[in-house]
Parts: structure tokens; sequence; C-alpha cells
């Protein structure tokens, strides 16, 4: 007999990121403790022992599985291929640094559960950032200029915390750097996205792997895709005819 489906998926994707595998990992278990869930980490080719790491947790962790790139591929791509690996119908998404807090996944839930049918995406909206000045004020105004090029009515669309349906994310176009502009991609295809206060913490192991200018320079080439995808989008109403 299968196992019965989830309910939902954890999907996080790592590069690099040994010293937070089974921190995160059971912070999720002890977030989710009383639902069918599963955990999907991707490994985007990990230079140091993740990979090793992860092997180990999958055997005290049976709702664990673990999909491995085996070339780096970045952080869109990791996502979209634990969202393909996923069984269950609604995702949640959470950056692998440990910066995010699992228990806000309740929050989000919790949203899903109050809100009309046609929202497809709750995107975390962190309103304390727990980052350096610089990269606070380059999110801040990064948001802005998007906010005004895209109008999506999204505060914060550099939150990894998520929750989306799966069938309706895998509809998207995918491109790299995609994962940062996923609310403004929904409502292009004709769903809502509603924001949700959540918490945010100070990363205390690793390192960043993203300088401020590495994303101000592919976030301004990417912003200009989007905007045109959405110009050219185009939605038309079907039928089908009974017989």
């Amino acid at each position: 007999m299968s196992p019965p489906v989830p309910e939902i998926a954890v999907v996080v994707p790592v590069h690099d990121e040994r010293d937070n595998i089974d921190p995160l990992i059971d912070e999720i278990v002890r977030a989710l403790t009383g639902r069918r869930f599963e955990i999907v980490y991707v490994d985007d080719a990990s230079r140091d022992d993740t990979l090793a790491r992860l092997r180990a947790a999958m055997a005290r962790v049976p709702e664990l599985r673990v999909v491995r790139h085996l070339s780096q591929s970045g952080q869109s791509t990791a996502v979209r291929s634990g969202v393909k690996a996923a069984r269950a119908p609604w995702i949640a998404t959470l950056d692998g640094d440990g910066q995010n807090d699992p228990a806000d996944i309740a929050k989000l839930v919790a949203a899903r559960d109050a809100g009309p049918a046609d929202v497809k995406l709750y995107a975390g909206w962190r309103t304390t950032r727990r980052d350096s000045f610089t990269k606070r004020i380059s999110s801040k105004i990064a948001n802005a200029v998007r906010a005004r090029a895209l109008r999506d009515a999204t505060p914060d669309t550099g939150c990894g915390l998520k929750l989306f349906e799966r069938e309706a994310f895998l509809e998207l176009p995918y491109f790299d750097h995609m994962h940062r502009f996923l609310p403004a991609l929904m409502q292009r295809a004709g769903w809502r996205t509603v924001s949700v206060p959540v918490g945010h913490r100070h990363r205390t192991r690793g390192t960043s792997k993203y300088g401020t200018w590495y994303r101000l320079k592919v976030g301004l080439v990417d912003l200009r895709g989007v905007a045109w995808l959405i110009r050219r989008a185009k939605r038309t109403a079907t039928e089908e005819l009974g017989r």
C-alpha cells in the first residue's frame, strides 16, 4: 500500500549549509507535528559535507527526502526541483540558512484555510529584518523599484518563506531567479496573492551566498524580463461542451 499523500511539503534549497542542516530539520519537524508532511531538501551541488549531513538526517527523519543537483544551478532551479519532486498539493518554502522560522508556516496555512480559493500564494512578509544595514537598505530599494514596475502589491518578495499551490507554481514560466518574482508571476497567471507578516532571525551559522551588488545586477535584468512577460500575458476563458 502506498503511503498517504502529505498535506504539505516543505521545500528547502541549500548550498554549503552544513551547520544549518540538523537544527533546521528538527525545527521543521516540531512545527509540523500533527500534520501529514514531507520535507524535500535540494542540495545545489554543495562543496562542503552538506550532502553527508542530509544522508545522516534521512536515517532518523522518515519524512525527509533529498534531491541532489549534479551541478550548481541556483536557488530558483533548486526550488523548482523540490516542487517537482514533492507529492503534496501545497508547498511551503524556506531558506536553508535558518533565518526563516518554520513555526511561521502555521501562520501561512491559517491564512490559506481562511482565504478564498483564488489565492494561490501566501508570501511571508518580514516586518522586522535581522540583516545588516546595507542588506536592509538594498532590499528596501529593490522592493520599491519592483513594486513600482510590476504593481504586484507585495511588500517583501525576497522572503524565502512562502506557501503556494504546487499545480499553480508548475504552470508559471520558468527562468533563473524566478523565485524573487513569484507574486507577480502568480498574478500574471490570474491568481491572487496575500502577504502575511512573519518573523525573521539573525543568521547564526554559515555565510550568505549572494552579495548586494550581485543581487542588484541580476535583479534589474530580471525585472525588465518579468515586466515584459506581464505585458505579453493573455488569459482566455474556456468551457468544455457537454455531450
